[in-house]
């Protein structure tokens, strides 16, 4: 493999990162949606909030902090070449 051939290999992770880093920031537009159309009919001073809800959040903050990790190596590696 040339060293032309990894470039565009590792172009095309990158794009495929960039692309999940869209869907998890969509996500993250609907699951903030969904937390305001809850609260909203709700309209209590302690609304009920779905706990799969917070976990999703969470799960969301994982998932984007490893596409940031896999990203931050594809970095160094690039670097290195």
């Amino acid at each position: 493999m040339s060293l032309e051939q990894l470039h565009q290999l590792l172009a095309t992770v990158r794009g495929g990162l960039d692309d999940a880093r869209a869907h998890a920031s969509r996500a993250r537009g609907l699951l903030e949606e969904s937390r305001r159309a809850i609260v909203e009919v709700q309209a209590q001073a302690q609304p009920w909030l779905p706990p799969q809800l917070a976990q999703a959040f969470d799960q969301l903050d994982v998932n984007t902090g490893k596409l940031a990790g896999a990203d931050d190596l594809l970095n160094r590696y690039e670097a290195r070449l």
